[in-house]
């Protein structure tokens, strides 16, 4: 009997341990906040994320499709330099809207986004941040699950605006 119990704790804690490294594998990888990823995973983390400068949003919905109430959130992956300015060529769709037009859109708006450069120890440094897009129409009804028009003291909403005049 001592055997098979020994046998079976030794087969227990081979078991724990596989799967304790396959759920540290799996948080190293996935995406959460877009601050680690199995490729940045030796890279330096800053002290300090990058700041957006930007007053209004320069996302700007297509006309068509703000006259249609289409809604859709986009998720862009962007490069910000040790200068905060945004690389436009690296520039990435992570999560689409399924709408090609509103995809279109955030890619164009995010050139004209501004930061303040992430820190290490206080030196500018290049990093790679997720950034959400949301295109709300004010007279379309929300969503399924939407919960990202909330107000801000000022009461305008943070989602992207009507097309430009």
């Amino acid at each position: 009997m001592a055997i098979d119990d020994s046998r079976s704790v030794a087969l227990r804690t081979v078991a724990a341990t596989v799967a304790v490294t396959i759920l540290t594998l799996f948080a190293a990888c996935s995406k959460g906040d877009g601050t680690r990823t199995a490729f940045d995973a030796g890279m330096a983390h800053p002290d300090t994320y990058p700041i957006m400068l930007n007053k209004e949003m320069p996302f700007r919905y297509p006309p068509a499709l703000y006259a249609e109430k289409v809604q859709g959130n986009v998720t862009l992956r962007l490069y910000v330099d040790k200068d905060g300015s945004v690389v436009d060529d690296s520039t990435r769709v992570i999560e689409s809207s399924n709408v090609a037009p509103l995809d279109s859109a955030a890619i164009k708006g995010s050139r004209e986004l501004k930061f303040v450069p992430a820190k290490l120890r206080g030196t500018p440094m290049p990093v790679s941040i997720l950034f959400p897009v949301y295109f709300r129409h004010p007279d379309a009804p929300p969503p399924p699950g939407d919960s990202i028009l909330k107000k801000n003291a000022a009461g305008t909403d943070s989602a992207a605006k009507g097309p430009a005049k």
